[in-house]
């Protein structure tokens, strides 16, 4: 979509836009931008054997920002008459004042040359009809594959968002942005056990996301992971050797560290990290990465949501921390260009710096070789929450399943974990990093100050020489 498509979509024209971004600046702002969202949001799910449950909501609206100095003023509208964009720019205005009144540049389109999550069939263009039978099926294949099954949950989530930006410097773009989620859970019985597992992918694509292929992955995926809790025990506490698995291990990487290398809170000093830039951190192995880039991903972005063009930002490079993640707020105190990471919830929100895909690359090592190194420990592959003290980075996370390690091997499936320790702390005592960098494409969303944002995470196997596990 074109900027005059957008502006066509959203029923405004430029000559509008730049009176509105003038208005905003009245009172001496140095910066204003207007945020234009339009989201399409569709639900069905599947209870009992039956789709039972459908949904779909739309949002609308326009955000507009004014900085001056340290001062931010925000207003919005759900609405795009030239009377209400006019009274949230006075708003704003009023909020954030400044020293002389600005002037309003051309604007000028940023386009990419081709976006990162093209869509083949837009989800606008599907009936609800069309996606029952992929949740069918996937109830089916569920029970198919196992006696022990009871219960299954499904459902199907797509979002579809038209955004227009524009800003006081002649900045602006158009984002078509995708979103679909589908998911699963099971409930198994053996005897008077019972046991539970979750298992989704999302993506930013349209309805060529659904096939057959998926529908079997997700049931063996979460048949597999139930089944195996059977046979957990929990392991005994106490600080040990902490293998954690390729993928979703990534969530703590990006709670227990991630945000702390967010600019906001290093510029206020509540991180551990706020005097560390440059310094060592932790093995000259370690890559921590935060990418806009990666195609259809869930955090992927063309734009972030405040003009800046998404882009693949290096935290960490050979154990030296080189950069923060940074919106225009925080580049402009530090002196250095912003890094694409600008994101915020919907258009009733200001933006923030929040990661968007954020992994550690893959090391020299074979996941066999750093299990193999470990006389007596765990392996974990599945986090499911936690919690995180932003400023120290202390955190415990609670894992659904892993492996007791012995003498070097995989020996007793465990459940029930919990692991403690500190973010920094635990990033430094990475010894060994594996060659198995992997994604995890589940529904992960990432929430700070109120505002939900949706994101991905990834890793390679690695070992942490000591964490403190929770268990019996």
């Amino acid at each position: 979509m074109s900027a005059t498509e957008a502006m066509n979509h959203f029923g405004v024209t430029e000559e509008l836009l730049r009176r509105v971004l003038a208005t905003a600046l009245e009172m001496g702002g140095d910066y204003a931008d207007l945020y234009f969202e339009h989201t399409f949001n569709n639900y069905v799910g599947l209870m009992d054997g039956q789709v039972n449950n459908c949904s779909s909501n739309i949002d609308f609206g326009v955000g507009v920002r004014v900085l001056a100095g340290d001062q931010t003023g925000y207003a919005y509208v759900e609405g795009v008459t030239p009377e209400e964009l006019l009274r949230a720019a006075h708003t704003a205005a009023r909020i954030a004042s400044g020293g002389d009144r600005k002037l309003v540049a051309a604007m000028n389109e940023r386009q990419l040359p081709m976006s990162r999550y093209a869509v083949e069939q837009p989800w606008e263009a599907v009936a609800l009809q069309t996606k029952i039978p992929f949740l069918e099926r996937l109830n089916s294949r569920i029970f198919e594959l196992d006696k022990r099954v009871i219960k299954v949950q499904a459902s199907l989530t797509d979002i579809t968002s038209h955004i227009f930006f524009c800003n006081s410097e002649g900045v602006s773009y158009s984002d078509y942005r995708p979103m679909a989620a589908f998911q699963t859970i099971c409930v198994m019985q053996e005897g008077d056990k019972t046991e539970n597992g979750y298992a989704a992918r999302a993506f930013r694509k349209g309805f060529e996301l659904m096939n057959d292929a998926l529908v079997e992955e997700l049931a063996h995926e979460v048949v597999e992971d139930t089944a195996r809790l059977f046979h957990a025990v929990k392991p005994k506490a106490g600080e040990m050797p902490v293998v954690m698995g390729a993928g979703g291990s990534g969530i703590l990487l990006h709670e227990a560290i991630g945000h702390a290398f967010e600019a906001d809170f290093n510029r206020k000093g509540t991180s551990i990290f706020c005097d560390k830039l440059g310094q060592k951190i932790c093995h000259e192995q370690i890559q921590v990465v935060d990418d806009a880039t990666i195609p259809y991903n869930r955090g992927s972005l063309n734009f972030d949501d405040e003009g800046v063009e998404g882009q693949k930002t290096y935290l960490v490079k050979d154990g030296v921390l080189t950069s923060y993640l940074h919106d225009r707020i925080s580049a402009r105190y530090y002196g250095v260009l912003p890094t694409g990471n600008g994101r915020r919830d919907t258009f009733r929100n200001m933006p923030l710096p929040r990661m968007r895909a954020t992994y550690m690359e893959s090391g020299s090592m074979t996941e066999e070789e750093i299990i193999a190194s470990v006389k007596q420990g765990i392996y974990v592959d599945n986090f499911v929450n936690g919690q995180v003290q932003i400023g120290a980075g202390d955190f415990t996370f609670y894992v659904k399943s892993g492996y007791l390690i012995e003498n070097g091997r995989l020996t007793q499936p465990l459940k029930d974990i919990n692991i403690i320790g500190n973010g920094p702390q635990a990033l430094a005592d990475i010894t060994m990093v594996g060659n198995n960098a992997r994604i995890d494409n589940g529904t992960w969303t990432c929430g700070k100050e109120g505002q939900s944002c949706p994101v991905t995470c990834g890793m390679p196997s690695v070992l942490v020489s000591k964490l403190t596990v929770g268990g019996e």
